[in-house]
């Protein structure tokens, strides 16, 4: 995917909380614009855990041809009205 599509997703407004889906069939979700980092080269992701959210556990970085598609995800209840990482 070109990297200034996933940009233009990521500066959305509102910004829609989004799948990453990725060639080796792995996926990220994608619940805050800031937790993404967009190059031509190369696109990094934070990857938090369930129950800390105050700091990354790991960053994926995927070359942007390796990703598939990008898809909307609905948000949990404990979300609506709140941004969380």
């Amino acid at each position: 995917m070109r990297p200034n599509e996933i940009q233009k997703q990521l500066k959305a407004q509102p910004f829609v909380p989004m799948r990453i889906h990725i060639s080796d069939g792995s996926h990220y979700d994608i619940r805050h614009p800031e937790m993404v980092i967009v190059s031509h080269m190369v696109i990094s992701v934070a990857v938090y855990e369930e129950t800390d959210t105050s700091m990354p556990e790991r960053v994926i970085l995927c070359d942007p041809v390796h990703i598939t598609r990008l898809e909307p995800i609905p948000l949990r209840a404990s979300e609506r009205g709140q941004i969380h990482l």
